[in-house]
């Protein structure tokens, strides 16, 4: 149980930016995907919002998303020993203040007041998961999937805790993706906290930080005096404040799933592909696209032995990878689900006798014998994720001791499956014994590197 006050020093911003804040890796999404989804945004007090998500909310606004806020109280309970102002007349003013700073953020028709009592939101988690769901039916002539905005749900303060817990059960049960803003974590916490390790920065361009600075001081009764009289202070102080003006903004991000159909499996992905491969013989463009030739050069770049004995590439598509990793393997077998695939990368690596292809759906089948590398490139997410664990299971007893293990794959959502490429690396690493060799993470794409464990331990005896 986190204990703080508003009155505390707290963690330093400067602290924060030494260790490590500015370099997070990106929120991967863009003014294009943020504009194909649709956001209900929660807030448990006025200011909440502003605060955690003010820049991302005129973000939204600049781009067109469809966005609804949802405030749950009037935040009357913040000066319980104003002399000035009864708890009444107080809510009054702070919903005045969210108006205005909805306003700043071209957000001013676009937001509902719950009505929900200050300091007791854990008392109302049904109500709260109702308007949740009703607001997302308000946005359903939106075809894009639907992403929850709501407080860490360990930032600290029982409002804040509460509000995000009930989000992330709305999120979990109907499969919408969340992002979760923390506050009074920033407070408290310090930078060798392990939670913030895993979020991701959103950048904030110039037109987001000015909407977000006027949105802020639309907030009067929190960052300024009531009066002069005791009782009346700012609840912000200006260290505080330093956390939320920064030019971007933090969030944990559980993006979206499908649930209506169940998990979508590895056989599913096999017709998939050999529909897609059928129709063109490059459809991802892999040997057009800078993006991906310098993906692949990297990957090649990350393999920390310059060559490999035995190796194994899962899901070679049109062996595009496959002739660059040929190059560094004295042996390579390169396996694909489809069929249509195989045969176009059967001409690719016409002339490279020691790479050999199969056909074989994994995690189901598996090929014999023992690899030094193993390659899954762009494959884990179109596994259910008790594939992706047996997966796991296969290539730890196929890699030889300290073999290495290549990790590389997409970070954006991936239409109709359950899985995305944060969470395939994020399973990965929790796997016991497992080293992690190197870590590359751009807004496009996670590339990794983990390391089998070797046979002998470091002290004991050959």
């Amino acid at each position: 149980m986190v204990t703080f006050s508003h009155t505390d020093q707290g963690t330093e911003e400067a602290a924060w930016e030494a260790g490590g804040l500015p370099v997070a890796p990106e929120l991967p999404l863009g003014p294009d995907e943020l504009a194909a989804l649709r956001f209900v945004v929660l807030a448990a007090h006025p200011d909440d919002e502003t605060l955690g998500a003010g820049g991302l909310l005129a973000s939204l606004q600049a781009t067109g998303a469809a966005v609804e806020v949802l405030l749950c109280t009037a935040g009357e309970g913040s000066h319980p020993d104003s002399p000035t102002h009864t708890p009444e007349e107080l809510a009054a003013v702070r919903i005045r203040e969210f108006s205005e700073a909805m306003a700043a953020l071209g957000l001013q028709d676009r937001w509902h007041f719950l009505g929900l009592p200050d300091k007791g939101l854990g008392m109302h988690a049904d109500t709260i998961a109702a308007a949740i769901r009703d607001a997302g039916r308000r946005l359903r002539g939106n075809p894009g999937s639907l992403v929850l905005v709501a407080p860490y749900r360990a930032d600290g303060h029982a409002d804040h805790d509460a509000l995000g817990a009930v989000s992330a059960e709305v999120a979990r049960q109907d499969g919408h993706g969340l992002l979760e803003y923390p506050i009074w974590y920033w407070l408290w916490a310090t930078p060798d906290h392990a939670d913030w390790q895993d979020w991701l920065r959103f950048p904030l361009d110039a037109t987001a930080r000015a909407a977000k600075n006027q949105a802020l001081q639309a907030h009067s009764s929190q960052v300024r005096p009531l009066s002069p009289a005791a009782g009346d202070e700012a609840l912000l102080g200006e260290g505080f404040l330093g956390h939320f003006t920064r030019g971007y903004e933090m969030f944990a991000w559980t993006p979206p799933r499908e649930t209506s159909a169940g998990s979508r499996r590895s056989t599913d992905a096999k017709r998939v592909f050999d529909d897609v491969h059928g129709r063109s013989e490059d459809p991802w463009n892999y040997t057009s696209s800078w993006y991906e030739r310098r993906k692949r050069a990297l990957t090649l770049a990350a393999l920390p032995a310059e060559t490999y004995g035995s190796g194994l590439e899962v899901g070679c598509s049109i062996g595009t990878l496959t002739a660059e990793l040929a190059g560094r393997c004295r042996n390579l077998l390169a396996v694909d689900a489809s069929g249509t695939a195989l045969q176009l990368a059967a001409r690719r690596l016409a002339g490279l006798p020691h790479v050999g292809l199969r056909q074989l759906v994994v995690p189901q089948a598996w090929p014999e014998g023992k690899f030094d590398l193993v390659v899954v490139s762009e494959v884990g997410y179109y596994l259910a994720a008790d594939e992706l664990s047996v997966l796991w299971d296969r290539i730890e007893a196929s890699l030889e001791p300290g073999g290495t293990l290549l990790l590389c794959h997409w970070r954006h959502p991936v239409d109709g499956w359950e899985l995305d490429g944060d969470t395939v690396h994020a399973l990965a690493r929790k796997r016991p014994g497992w080293k992690p060799a190197g870590l590359h993470r751009e807004r496009d794409f996670v590339l990794e590197t983990l390391v089998a464990p070797a046979s002998i331990r470091p002290g004991e005896r050959r």
